[in-house]
């Protein structure tokens, strides 16, 4: 480690120590069926959305935590393996997962890590030194994380607890927990979505975005990409750049999308407050936004552009498909295109009851469609199937009384857009949305145990002086 890494983490314990105030201990560990102490918090991913909810309770003296991840050491998110851009898409300044604690921004680590001139000289911040980056934080500030450990199931347990399944390499266990998080970014609530018209095709011939593709076999293939967000782009650039030999990349709008909202609401009045909103005007925004979908920057398109093989079709959406030999023909408004490999950038679409770790319940977690109904033309079926969640991130029941256990299960991810905008998969909203987060995971903690707070009071004797009465006698008592 440089001499200029060791100081910075230095820095960063002499910071975490002058803001520490209150360092009072306030949680008792409850004791699990199995007679070990359960976790306050489990938090199901150890990605950029998992390390700051981790550090948000550690500062507030929740310590009692346990982060698992499926992946790897240092695999966690998309950063190393399906996300296929050379740079994030956010400006280099943007604060995350380091609470504005400045020693903990990325712009420190990367000055200690290359040098200030760096900084100065850096566009965007490379993929890879962000994950490196997410690593020394989650690192430095101690977090407790099992890797090679999967969630396979939720269900209640004795005494107000959560009885969580989970696999890692010593086989099946379950952890017990007041509370559990699932920040599972991208996927944690749905499935990527393969168009109707093109669910029929072999495994071999189709893909998404977030599969892990071997482009090098593409070399010299025709390639088709669904779709015009960044993602789609930054798929047909890898294409592209593996030698294939035509991509076409269909875009269902007669106009390309080049806006990019999420620009447009990086402010902290949205950030913190869209979720105070009611469900009428939650409904309005994030409907114009998701609908508008996420736009991409100037160097995402010219890199496909660059290639005289890249060929954009606007107001091409795909009507029908068919196997034509060892190839695939898609149909479009504009004619029909050859391609031996499709792959779909369409998006998400909720799916509860494909996630094995729901399955308990799935059935009776609420929806936006369950709890408002939009004007004529303001419905939108798919954003509709989204979680409906309480103002502390937690599912809310379909049916009242049927699963009551699930508002201690709290879902920090891409499915928590409807109900609280850019969060639980965004950079930018970050030091809005954990603190948001963390508030409501530590206000159900104390109320659950107001009782023992309020005995803990009655019972509190400890004196803060010592009175010396005088042994002198006044004149009156003589």
């Amino acid at each position: 480690m440089s001499e200029a890494l060791t100081q910075l983490e230095a820095d960063v314990r002499a910071d975490l120590a002058r803001i520490a105030h209150p360092g009072a201990a306030w949680l008792e560990p409850k004791t699990g069926p199995d007679g070990n102490p359960a976790l306050d918090v489990l938090i199901i991913g150890a990605g950029q959305s998992g390390i700051a909810i981790g550090f948000g309770l550690m500062r507030s003296r929740v310590s009692n935590i346990l982060l698992i991840d499926k992946a790897e050491e240092g695999k966690e998110g998309p950063w190393l393996t399906y996300a296929r851009m050379p740079t994030l898409r956010s400006p280099k300044d943007y604060t995350g997962p380091d609470l504005d604690i400045p020693s903990l921004t990325y712009q420190s680590w990367h000055e200690a890590r290359f040098g200030k001139e760096s900084w100065q000289t850096l566009d965007l911040i490379p993929r890879a030194h962000w994950a490196e980056y997410l690593l020394w934080l989650r690192r430095t500030i101690g977090l407790p994380v099992c890797n090679g450990c999967e969630l396979l199931e939720i269900a209640p347990a004795a005494d107000g607890l959560l009885a969580a399944r989970v696999k890692h390499a010593a086989g099946v266990e379950t952890l017990y927990a007041r509370k559990i998080v699932l920040a599972t970014g991208q996927e944690g609530m749905g499935c990527w979505m393969i168009p109707a018209q093109l669910a029929h095709l072999p495994a071999s011939s189709i893909a998404t975005v977030a599969d892990d593709i071997d482009f090098e076999s593409l070399r010299g293939k025709r390639v088709a990409v669904i779709g015009a967000g960044a993602s789609a782009f930054d798929n047909a650039a890898t294409a592209l750049e593996a030698g294939a030999a035509e991509v076409h990349l269909l875009c269902r709008r007669t106009q390309i999308q080049v806006i990019q909202p999420y620009r447009w609401l990086t402010f902290r009045g949205f950030l913190r407050h869209l979720s105070d909103l009611d469900d009428a005007w939650r409904w309005r925004f994030m409907r114009k936004v998701l609908e508008m979908r996420e736009g991409f920057p100037q160097p995402t398109y010219d890199r496909c552009a660059r290639h005289a093989n890249f060929i954009l079709h606007e107001g091409a959406p795909v009507e029908a498909a068919r196997e034509t030999g060892k190839a695939i023909e898609l149909q479009t408004p504009r004619g029909a295109i050859t391609a031996d490999f499709v792959i779909c950038g369409a998006g998400i679409d909720m799916d509860f009851a494909g996630h094995g770790e729901l399955s308990r319940f799935a059935g009776n977690i609420a929806t936006w469609a369950d709890r408002y109904q939009p004007p004529e033309g303001d419905r939108n079926e798919r954003l509709g199937r989204f979680p409906y969640l309480a103002d502390d991130y937690a599912f809310t029941e379909r049916v009242p009384g049927k699963t009551p256990w699930i508002s201690d299960i709290h879902l920090f991810a891409i499915a928590s857009t409807m109900s609280f905008g850019a969060s639980g998969s965004s950079i930018n909203a970050m030091t809005t949305a954990v603190p948001k987060l963390v508030n409501g995971l530590t206000r159900g903690l104390f109320r659950a145990d107001v009782e023992r707070h309020w005995a803990s009071l009655s019972a509190y004797d400890v004196p803060q002086a010592v009175v010396a009465r005088s042994a002198r006698k006044t004149e009156e008592q003589r």
